[in-house]
Formats: structure tokens, sequence, C-alpha cells
């Protein structure tokens, strides 16, 4: 085997870290200030940590979403940026806003129409009935305020990924890093009621989010339009609404699949918890620490995948097939060897986490155990990834369409929902057994990467 075909030079893992760096420390700093968040909404109590945790698992089906919907006109920014085509740039803002506006307004529509039954959906497991009351009254509090945040995600959201796409992390960050700041103050002075302020528990959670978001994307906004010359194609860009025929025509086509994909694969993943809480109220309350924790760790290879896509979208456009398929190799196995050490990492100090919740020791152990079956299968998912955004960056996106929405609810979900419901399988390994579906995943991932079919230029002439 020859090892130079999976190792970079060091200008090459410079680009990389450059790129990958900014949005680890990001992404990490938000999600330790959500850990943060959680830790002191669950000193109030299991029931209060429970209620806004599940909200938090709804609310993240919208996310991915915004994320899908930015992510499907974001392949041909970074291709269009690659070609340094400032008026495609133009174009594919212009469409992120319309779809975007779109969804957080359908969004805001079903959430309040719906929030009851939707968080219910996750109180039928065993437990207590005046817990599973205290649960529902807690997350009907908890989103009430969080939906006032939807408006600030959406736009921030558009600003953001069009900035990664054309090489920009740092802003991002810089904006990510004042508003977890904002964020972890606010929770501390409203959930505790701290010099002055009133005691409002998960309310005062959720408020603290809110003013975070805002605060981010007042902050991304002012920069890039206050920076023309680093951002050419801002200048003009609400002096229309125009997107050509051809254009939107093509990101509709490309990216349609993407947003399903982002929408699909998040109630995927919601339709999974909902199945591990019918083993009882306990495991809501142990998934919730656990991948709160875990999403601390999962920022390294989430981060190097979205550098593939921006990379390797980027070589794409420019029309270098051969370097492209080159530094995709070196990206994947970077992004497995340092998902390795992060899984050994955890492995270490899985025990540990669970102890900062005042919460049973059941609650303690079950997540501990969550942790650690996270952490063996970390390379797994690191791979997962990047082979994801791999096939992404040359617009395949019925192909990823198929290999991570469709697998999931094809296979993981009734896996889980079938052992869940019918065997007397404990819950860790089910939880297993769900990792071990995307083994399978990962296999078609490798087959597909390989053979090549995403070395693709999609906004040639």
């Amino acid at each position: 085997m020859n090892l130079k075909k999976f190792i970079g030079d060091k200008k090459f893992y410079k680009r990389v870290l450059f790129l990958a760096v900014p949005i680890m420390i990001q992404n990490g700093i938000t999600n330790f200030v959500s850990l943060l968040d959680n830790i002191m909404i669950g000193q109030m109590g299991t029931v209060q940590m429970s209620g806004a945790s599940i909200v938090n698992q709804l609310i993240f089906v919208y996310f991915l979403c915004i994320f899908g919907a930015v992510s499907g006109a974001g392949i041909f920014t970074a291709q269009y940026y690659g070609k340094q085509d400032m008026k495609g740039i133009q174009y594919t803002f212009r469409f992120k806003l319309f779809i975007v506006t779109l969804l957080t307004a359908l969004a805001i529509v079903l959430f309040c129409c719906m929030g009851d039954t939707l968080i219910t959906f996750y109180l039928s497991g065993e437990g207590k009935a005046s817990d599973a009351a205290a649960i529902l009254v807690y997350g009907k509090q908890y989103l009430a305020v969080t939906l006032f945040g939807l408006p600030a995600f959406m736009i921030g959201q558009v600003y953001a990924s069009t900035l990664r796409e054309c090489g920009e992390t740092v802003v991002p960050m810089k904006a990510g890093l004042v508003a977890v700041f904002v964020n972890l103050v606010f929770n501390y002075l409203l959930i505790f009621g701290k010099f002055g302020f009133p005691q409002l528990g998960v309310e005062g959670a959720a408020i603290a989010t809110v003013l975070s978001r805002y605060v981010e994307t007042a902050i991304i906004v002012f920069w890039t339009h206050t920076h023309k010359k680093e951002n050419p194609y801002i200048a003009g860009m609400y002096a229309s609404l125009y997107i050509p025929g051809d254009v939107m025509k093509n990101i509709v086509i490309k990216g349609t699949p993407l947003l399903f994909n982002e929408g699909l694969w998040a109630s995927g993943m919601a339709m999974l918890t909902q199945c591990y809480s019918v083993r009882g109220l306990s495991v809501v309350a142990s998934l919730n620490i656990a991948n709160t924790i875990n999403n601390v760790f999962n920022v390294v290879f989430i981060a190097l995948g979205d550098s593939v896509a921006i990379i390797v979208g980027q070589l794409l456009g420019a029309g270098e097939m051969e370097e492209a398929r080159e530094t995709d190799t070196k990206m994947i196995a970077f992004s497995v060897g340092a998902c390795f050490i992060v899984g050994v990492l955890m492995l270490l100090f899985a025990p540990l986490f669970p102890m900062l919740y005042n919460t049973t020791d059941d609650v303690r152990h079950l997540a501990t155990q969550i942790i650690m079956v996270a952490a063996v299968f970390m390379p797994q998912s690191a791979f997962l990834h990047a082979a994801y955004f791999t096939l992404r960056s040359g617009g395949k996106t019925f192909i990823t369409f198929l290999f991570d929405s469709a697998s999931i609810w094809c296979l993981s979900v009734p896996v889980v929902y079938a052992l869940s419901r019918f065997t007397g399988l404990s819950m860790i390994m089910i939880y297993v057994a769900c990792y071990l579906t995307e083994t399978l995943k990962a296999l078609l991932g490798f087959i597909l990467v390989k053979k090549g079919i995403w070395l693709q230029n999609i906004v040639k002439e």
C-alpha cells in the first residue's frame, strides 16, 4: 500500500486546518456552551432537562432543514467561487434567502399548531405520570421562547454558509465566540436569577439562546457588508432579487434532494430517539446527557467534513479533477485518523461527564455507556461524514439522499423500532445495533467515493 496516497505534505495540512480549525473552534465552543446550558438546566431537575432536550430534538429537525437548504445552493457557491464568478455567488445567495424564509415560516406555523403533540410523542415510555406532565409543561415553555430565535438563525446561516464556501471561516468563528459568551452569561443570570435578574429556569435558558443568535447574526451581517473588498459579491446583492431561470433550475434539481435529505435524516434521528424513549423516561434523560457531550467531540469530524465540501468543491469548480481526487483521499484519511484519537479520549473520560448532572445513578450509568459506544464508532462516523460531503461536492445530491436519509429510514429506524418494542434487548445493545446498521452504509460510501462518480464540474459554461 502506498501510504503517500493518504498522507499530505505540510502545505496540504496547513490549508485543511486553516479552514477546519475555525469551524472546530466555533462549533466546539457552541457545543460546549450547550453542554453548560444543559448542565445548568439539569441542576434544576431531570424533568426540566428532559423538557428542554425534547424541544431541542424537534428544533434540530428545523436546523438541519435550513442547513440542507443553504447547502444545496452552497454546492454551486463553492464552485462559482472556484471560477471567481461573483454574479453566480449572488444568485445562490438570493436563492438561499428565499428558501430559508419559506422553511422558517412553515416551521413556526407547525410548532405553534402542533407543539404539544410533538412533545407528547416522546412521553409514552415507563415513568411517573406526574413527571411526564411536568416535562410537557417545561417543554412548552422552552419552545414558546425558542421560536423567536428562528428568524435570526436563518439569516445567520445564509451569510455564514456563503462566507465559508468562499473560504472565510474566521469571521463566523469570531461571531460564534461572542454569541456563546452572551449565551453563557445570560444562561447564568436568567436560569438562576442572579444579580437582580428574574429566576426563569428553562425559559431563561431559551431567552439566552435567542439573544445569542441575534448577536451572532448581527456581527456576521455587519462584517460582510462593511468589507466589500473581501466580499465583492455583496455589492449590489439587494439591488434586485433576480435569479436566472437556468441557475434556479439547476439549484432546485441539485439542491432539493439535499434539502429533503437533511430534513428526513433529522426526522429519522428524532424517530430513533422516540423509539429509545419507549424504554422509559430515564432513557430520554440519558440520551440528552450523552448526545450533548458527544456533540462536543463530534466537532472534529464535522469541521473536517465541511472542509471537504469547500476545498474539493473549489477544485472541481476550477476543473482540477485529479487534484480533487487526491486531495479528497488525503482529507478522508486525515479525518478518520484524527477521530480515532478523539474516540480514545472519549472512552477515557466517558464516566466523568455524567457526574456533572443532578440526576439519578441509573441515568448517569446509561449515559456513560452511550458515550462509550459513540466513542468506539467515532472513526466510522468520521468516514461517513467525509464520504457524504465528497459525494455532495460534485453535485451528486440524489445519491447522497439515498446514502444518508434513505438508509436511516429503511434500515436504522426499522431495526431500532423492532428491537425496542418486540425484544428484551437492553437499551445499550439496541444503541449498538443502530451503529452496526451504519457499517453497511460505510461500505457503500467507500465504493461510491472510490469509483469517482462525484468528479463533476457543475458550474461549467
